[in-house]
């Protein structure tokens, strides 16, 4: 009997586990530093919205009751804030939870996800873990290749993923092409739109916003991580057809999201003044690093989200320029696990974070472009 041992299935023994960005506190205890900048995870640097810590503030005597598991009241504040009907909205625990539910309710084991090599890697991990067959092709100039995407549909295409803007490169599709691409789809192609970074590129002309289309064949997943600022709580939420709503919601824990979050997104949904805050912080941060960026040389990608993707002359280059701003107290993000291994992406900080950061990428650039092993690359 010790000799025998539960048996591992391949596909769990060959999925790379989804990997965030370094905490502030792991590097603080390894360099021993007192102040520490993470630009790595794309979150808002101003904190949460004032409104949801209230909330969660009031919320807290009564976390010994369940949570009401159809979310109503969340669902009735997004449904009012974005004149949907209530049955076309689904809400979980953040935009991974949301996908990896996705995936389960509208395939089967070894059929087909479509996506491009260059985007979100929570797609990638969910599609393996679930058993899955992950299909790729390349990015276009850093931005999704949707004419590549319907030339690569086959007959074993349940599920095409898109993300709009794209992360980690920031680029986004606009609404001509996005309504062309869903006017060709196959209608028993499920698309899957992934507007994280939306209320970041509501600006950007030609923007198509999700929750304003309707398709038999289209849902849309949106988070509350990134400009609502609450990350720490996991909360998001889907939108489409009462048919597939209907199915997703089928998959859900049934507690799903718990207390705190339900409270803390209801109010950070009604704080307008918080959003234009972190979209007026979002440009001026973003506007220095672009400008620093040209100054030194360092090629970056055209961003409509909250975080720039600079290339390094090359995947060694991006390690060692990664691991040497993290000496300095400096979290950024390498993102080869993405599918770009000379990218470097960093996100929107405070105006002090901001200066800080990039007097580091300055001193770490310059030094490492004066070594001769990069000369030749760069």
């Amino acid at each position: 009997m010790a000799d025998k041992m539960i048996r591992i299935p391949q596909r769990i023994q060959d999925v790379r586990p989804y990997k965030a960005g370094k905490p502030i506190s792991e590097l603080a205890r390894e360099q021993k530093l007192d102040r520490i900048i993470k630009l790595a995870s794309n979150e808002n640097p101003l904190g949460p919205s004032p409104k949801a810590l209230e909330a969660i503030r009031a919320q807290t005597a009564n976390i010994n009751r369940y949570v009401d598991p159809a979310a109503a009241e969340l669902v009735e504040t997004i449904a009012d804030k974005y004149s949907i009907q209530p049955e076309h909205i689904v809400c979980g625990h953040g935009t991974d939870s949301l996908l990896a539910d996705i995936i389960v309710a509208f395939s089967e084991p070894n059929e087909e996800l479509l996506t491009c090599l260059g985007t979100f890697i929570g797609i990638y991990v969910s599609t393996n873990k679930q058993g899955r067959k992950l299909k790729t092709i390349p990015l276009n100039n850093y931005a999704f290749d949707l004419k590549k995407l319907l030339k690569a549909v086959t007959d074993q295409t349940r599920i095409i993923y898109l993300a709009n803007p794209n992360n980690p490169t920031g680029s986004m599709f606009t609404s001509s092409e996005f309504e062309s691409f869903m006017e060709q789809v196959p209608d028993d192609v499920l698309v899957l739109l992934d507007e994280a970074y939306e209320a970041y590129a509501l600006n950007e002309p030609g923007y198509p916003v999700g929750v304003d289309y309707w398709y038999d064949n289209l849902l849309v997943t949106r988070t509350l991580s990134k400009a609502y600022g609450l990350g720490g709580l996991r909360i998001g939420y889907t939108v489409g057809p009462r048919y597939l709503i209907d199915a997703l919601k089928k998959m859900r824990l049934p507690f799903e999201p718990h207390a705190l979050a339900q409270v803390a997104a209801i109010a950070a949904l009604s704080d307008d003044e918080f959003l234009v805050r972190t979209a007026e912080e979002n440009r001026n941060s973003l506007l220095k690093m672009k400008t620093k960026f040209d100054e030194l040389g360092i090629k970056q990608v055209k961003t409509s989200a909250n975080f720039i993707m600079i290339l390094m002359p090359s995947e060694e280059f991006a390690g060692c320029f990664y691991e040497n701003c993290l000496k300095r107290g400096l979290i950024v993000r390498h993102v080869k696990p993405f599918g770009i291994p000379n990218g470097i992406r960093i996100n929107s900080g405070t105006e002090d974070e901001t200066t800080i950061a990039l007097e580091i990428i300055e001193q770490v650039y310059g030094e490492m472009i004066g070594q001769k092993r990069y000369q030749q690359s760069t």
